[in-house]
Formats: C-alpha cells, sequence, structure tokens
C-alpha cells in the first residue's frame, strides 16, 4: 500500500501507540503519547509515499487490526533484499493468529517486488525470535546489550534473516 489518507494515519498511530503501551517491542519503550510515536509514523510514511517502501496494511473486517514497514535498499547490490519494520498487531486483536497472516502477507509484498531475502531484528527477551523462527526466519547475529529498555535493563537485538 501507498496511499495514506488522514482516516489511517490516524488508525496507524493509534495502533502503534497501543501496542507500545501494551509492552510491544516496535520502537519504544512504554509509556508512549501519539505525540512520540508521530515523528516516526511521518518518516515511515514519507518512505511509503516515495514508493521505495512498503506498508503492509492488516484489516479485521474494514478495521485497522496491526501493519508493518517493508523497506528496499538504495544500494544497487542488494536490491534484492527487503527489511520489515515496526511489525504490530493491535493488542485487542492479539491471539488469533493475525500476526502469522500480517508476515504472510509481507512475504507475498516481498515476492511481489522481486526480492529474494527479508530481514528483520527482534528484541531479546520478548520471545519474538522464537515467533519469527516459526516463519522460517534464522538468526544471523545479535548485537549484545544493544536496546536499553531501562537502566540496568539492557535486550539484545537479534538479527533474523528469511529466504523467501
Amino acid at each position: 500500500m501507498s496511499d495514506v489518507d488522514d482516516v489511517l494515519r490516524r488508525d496507524l498511530l493509534t495502533c502503534w501507540t497501543d501496542v507500545t503501551n501494551a509492552g510491544g517491542a516496535v520502537g519504544f519503550v512504554p509509556p508512549v503519547t501519539e505525540e512520540d510515536v508521530v515523528p516516526l509514523l511521518d518518516k515511515l510514511l514519507d518512505g511509503v509515499r516515495s514508493g521505495r517502501d512498503v506498508l503492509a496494511l492488516l484489516t479485521v473486517d474494514g478495521a485497522t487490526a496491526g501493519f508493518a514497514s517493508v523497506v528496499g535498499s538504495l544500494s544497487p547490490l542488494r536490491l534484492h533484499w527487503g527489511t520489515v519494520l515496526r511489525v504490530q498487531v493491535h493488542p485487542s486483536r492479539q491471539g488469533q493468529g493475525l500476526g502469522r497472516a500480517l508476515m504472510a502477507g509481507v512475504h507475498d509484498i516481498a515476492r511481489s517486488r522481486g526480492w529474494e531475502f527479508l530481514h528483520l531484528t527482534a528484541r531479546g527477551g520478548t520471545g519474538l525470535d522464537d515467533f519469527y523462527r516459526g516463519l522460517g526466519y534464522v538468526e544471523v547475529g545479535r548485537l549484545p546489550g544493544a536496546i536499553r529498555v531501562a537502566p540496568g535493563d539492557d535486550r539484545d537485538e537479534i538479527i533474523m534473516a528469511c529466504r523467501l
């Protein structure tokens, strides 16, 4: 998806804020306000509007239930790779298999763009790496203590990749 109107932007902002405040590992540490999320959302949407990046939108009964961003590489040597960012399902919709559905859509988008590989990062200590392993991702590296959730609570950034 590359066209985001004001209504969808509001839905994305609400989703991202709610996911973060429910403990989701999507670029922030709770608590956050919508004002905290706006700069990162606008940067994400700028990439989508440019056509380089794609918004994978998850809807249930016509309502926004989650989203992810798929970012293409600018390097001519990595045009066959994409990066998956901000994978999230609204807390009210979790536990229904929608994360798997969202990622299936992400993979379809990547294949339609001719990408052969995807990579993403997961915050250590959340169990997300197990979720992604179940989707065919393998751990290719770790940055120990790269994510500071709170003073004295540093988490590994787990780097994962998937051949499509």
